[in-house]
């Protein structure tokens, strides 16, 4: 008896999706920017609530830092010179 093989047919979504590396926007706590400026800021580019935003903001305040944003290099580096723009400290991991 031969060996059966059994293929399986992936979607170019599927090959992307397996191949792709995930990186982390992390929100840096800062002596500038007050909490109302981070919550809007959450809120207008990545679509958090507000009360999402305010736990985040809150986060960075206590630990120095939160992630706020995992996904491709180029998604994550779009929204890092966004916030950057506003006066966020960011960075990409």
């Amino acid at each position: 008896m031969g060996t059966q093989v059994q293929e399986e047919t992936l979607t170019l979504e599927e090959v992307l999706a397996a191949l792709k590396v995930t990186h982390r926007l992390i929100l840096w706590n800062d002596d500038t920017n007050t909490f109302e400026h981070v919550i809007n800021c959450l809120v207008k580019y990545l679509d958090y609530t507000e009360k999402e935003a305010e736990r985040i903001a809150w986060t960075v305040h206590n630990d120095g830092k939160c992630i706020i944003l995992e996904g491709s290099f180029t998604e994550v580096e779009v929204y890092r010179k966004i916030l950057k723009q506003e006066g966020l400290t960011v960075s990409v991991e």
